[in-house]
This record gives C-alpha cells, structure tokens and sequence, in this order.
C-alpha cells in the first residue's frame, strides 16, 4: 500500500500540522533548542495528525481548530516516546539516538514533561473545553498503561487479556484521541463520534499487535530500534503470550525471564517466537481488531476520506516499520 495516498483528502492541511510542530521548537534557550531539534527532525509517518485530519474531512471540516489538534495529537506521542525510551534506557529510536542516550535520563525526563506541556498548549488553540478535557484524560489512561506495564515487567503469567487493557490504555487511547477529536471538532453526529472513538481504538489496538509482531519478525535497520528489545527489558507482548500458552509448562521465553535473562535465552526466545504458524497466529489477532476498526465506519457517509481511513485499517497489518 503507498501510505503517500492517504494523504491525499488532507494534502494542504497536513503541512500546516508540520509547521506547528517545528514551530514548538524555535525556543530562546540553545540546550533546549538543540533538543528539539533532536526529536523534531526524526519524523515518523505522522498517523496520527493523519488520522485526526481525516476524521475531521469525513464531517464539517474545520482546519482552524483540527489542525492544533493534530499537532497536538502528534507532540503527544512524541512525549510518550521520550519517556518511555528513559524508562526502558533504549538507546534508539527512529534510527538515532534517543534523548536518555545523547544527553542523560534526568535530561529526558525533563524534556518530555516540556513536550507534554507544549501538547496541552497546542490543544487549547482548539478553543474547545471538550477537546482540552479529552486530551487530559488521554493522558491520564496513557500514563496508567504505563504503570500497568511497568509493573508486569518480567511476570510470565500476563495473560492476553492484560495484554490487551495495557495496550488499549497506551496505542488505544492516542489513537482513538485523533479520531474522536478530529469527529466532534468538525461538528459530527454525537452517535458518529462515537463510532470515530470505536475505529480509533480498535485500530490502535490492531496498529500495538503488529508493531509487537515487528518487534521480532522485522528488520532492524528498518525498525531503527533492536529486535526483540521489548523482551529484553522485560515487556511481554502477545507474540511472547502466544509462545508461553502453546508450551506453559516450559518455553524459552519462560526461562528467560525466570532464570537470569541471559542474552542466549533472550536469542532462543526470538527465533522460537519467529515460528510462522506463532506469527500467523498474532497477525490473525490484530486482523481481529482492524476488522472491528473498519466495520465501527459503516455508519460514516462514504467519502475519500473515509476511504482512506478504511485504507489505515488494512495497513496496520500490511506495514514493515
């Protein structure tokens, strides 16, 4: 799929979400500025901003107000990233280094409440109560997930169910923030903007599985991060939960995280989770979800952009980065 295409319905505005964000980072201060410039300039496919425009172009389009959404929506993710790269001490991200790496831990810390605080700016240019009350509650079930997550490190008993409430409050939650935002902005249909958060959510849930799947079966040059790094600092994803409940009894991944987390068990781990019926198996999860993503837009009107975001859907599985 050319992920280019999406573009399309959204091309003249999506520039603009750009420009707001480079705009985050013409600051006074040089440290700071260099920062900025760090994480700014390793930009990644912009879904969500994406995502959030799309929604709007499917209703009564308001650039005014979806555009800082989306910036918003965007430098959000970006904060998350921060911290989660200083909680996990990765070392890249987006093929360079990440800000606990180049600079220091207490540096990243710093920098991403920044970034937070930039995102809740760029929300209040919406001028609207309810985008500002929802982008505060998306960071309060992004931030529980993260604890949930953090707190199952190296359990081996996390079933799929947990698996799915962690990631449904991390990838979920943004992700149904863009549409939903995007819905209601752009004077939708109350029932419609509950469909909007409905495609959002499960697409988020679907877009988590595959980047889980990736995290093993991909390429690490194209990632710009470690195969299996998620494992080696102790999350369990679902192609590690489908490894344990085919062998419970035991399975490299249980020794593992049992037994030393030893380099030469983490390797087993990988290639015993890289089995192609284990991964089929993963993949038909997330079609699951992306399924459910696509069929919550049967009620939308049919429009271009609609269709491209019935085009996400199917990309979600379909990606290799």
């Amino acid at each position: 799929m050319d992920y280019a295409k999406l573009y399309t319905p959204i091309a003249e505005e999506l520039p603009l979400v750009d420009q707001a964000i480079q705009e985050v980072g013409r600051v006074e201060f040089p440290w700071l500025s260099s920062l900025l410039r760090h994480v700014l300039s390793a930009r990644g496919k912009r879904l969500r901003p994406v995502m959030t425009l799309l929604a709007g172009r499917c209703f009564a389009y308001d650039p005014e107000r979806l555009v800082p959404m989306a910036a918003s929506v965007e430098l959000l993710h970006t904060a998350t990233l921060v911290h989660d790269d200083t909680l996990d001490g990765a070392a890249r991200r987006r093929g360079i280094p990440t800000v606990n790496q180049a600079w220091s831990s207490d540096v990243a810390v710093l920098f991403g409440d920044y970034l937070f605080a930039a995102s809740g700016e760029m929300v209040s240019r919406t001028r609207n109560v309810r985008a500002m009350r929802l982008f505060a509650q998306t960071l309060m079930e992004v931030c529980n997930g993260e604890m949930a997550q953090h707190f199952a490190a190296y359990q081996p008993e996390l079933t799929r169910e947990e698996y799915f409430r962690r990631i449904s409050k991390k990838t979920g939650a943004l992700f149904a923030l863009a549409t939903e935002s995007g819905a209601f902005l752009s004077a939708a249909p109350e029932p419609l903007v509950h469909q909007m958060k409905t495609y959002g959510h499960q697409l988020g849930i679907a877009f988590q599985i595959a980047d889980d799947i990736l995290d093993f079966a991909g390429d690490e040059t194209t990632l710009g991060k470690p195969v299996g790094g998620d494992l080696a600092q102790g999350t369990l994803t679902l192609p590690v939960i489908l490894l344990m409940e085919r062998y419970p009894r035991s399975s490299p991944a249980r020794d593992y995280l049992e037994h030393g987390r030893q380099p030469e068990d983490l390797e087993r781990t990988i290639r015993a989770v890289c089995d192609p019926d284990l991964l089929a198996e993963a993949y038909r999860v997330a079609a699951g979800f992306s399924h459910e993503a696509a069929a919550a837009l049967d009620p939308v009107p049919d429009s271009a952009a609609r269709r491209c975001l019935l085009a996400l859907a199917e990309y979600a599985l379909s990606r290799r980065s």
